[in-house]
């Protein structure tokens, strides 16, 4: 109900440039017991140095969530979009019919953030682009919703990035001590991992960046060991 994936059992490639960590399946790293979890096929845990990046290649039905963790990210692509996108805030990009970008790290300091890719409800369509700010303040002790794809999320100056998924991307600052819960349907498929802290989920002890693919038919009780970043993708 609970797989715990510790972030020592992690693919990993370092690039010099880019110290990246896989959670599933990606690139060189094969694990045919981690291609994905439900419509999740990508949660990459990326430290990109100064001053450097990935530079200008293709993408096509995918939907690409990057969630920020230090310093900042900055976007450009073939549709005209660019953006700089800073520390817990996301950006989003629907590749669609598909799309070139680039994602380069201007900063004078390393950047590290979350890379997640979620497989589109239907393929095709024109690419587009999004990010946005999201104060830490407004998720104390509680899970909100970066970016979704449902309507009823999307809506309101606080509403989340849309995203052509049925999947919901949260997140939540958890101070030690306190718990919190989520509810995973029948039938989906969640995936959490803390970016910083510590934390159990009904008694499985996860430490900073390790990851925990939860099943679904359950409502999972988290409880902050140490003051705590989440960040949870539940998906069909």
């Amino acid at each position: 109900m609970i797989e715990k994936r510790s972030f020592e059992s992690l693919g990993h490639a370092d690039h010099g440039w880019l110290n990246a960590r896989h959670h599933f399946s990606f690139a060189d790293y094969q694990d045919p017991a981690r291609m994905g979890w439900g419509a999740i096929r990508v949660w990459n845990d990326d430290e990109i140095g100064a001053q450097s990046g990935f530079p200008p290649h293709p993408h096509r039905d995918m939907e690409i969530v990057t969630y920020v963790r230090t310093g900042a990210i900055t976007h450009k692509d073939s549709l005209g979009n660019e953006g700089r996108t800073g520390a817990g805030d996301v950006q989003v990009m629907s590749a669609g019919s598909g799309v070139r970008h680039a994602e380069y790290n201007l900063e004078g300091e390393t950047t590290t953030l979350f890379q997640i890719w979620i497989e589109p409800a239907r393929t095709g369509g024109s690419p587009s682009w999004g990010a946005k700010p999201f104060p830490k303040d407004d998720r104390s002790g509680r899970f909100v919703t970066l970016a979704s794809g449902f309507a009823e999320d999307q809506t309101g100056a606080g509403g989340a990035l849309p995203i052509r998924a049925d999947a919901r991307v949260l997140a939540a600052m958890v101070r030690a001590g306190e718990t919190i819960s989520h509810a995973v349907g029948s039938g989906r498929h969640a995936y959490l991992v803390p970016a910083t802290g510590a934390i159990e989920i009904d008694g499985v002890a996860l430490k900073a960046r390790d990851g925990a693919a939860l099943s679904g038919g359950q409502t999972v009780t988290i409880t902050a060991l140490e003051d705590a970043e989440l960040v949870l993708v539940d998906a069909a």
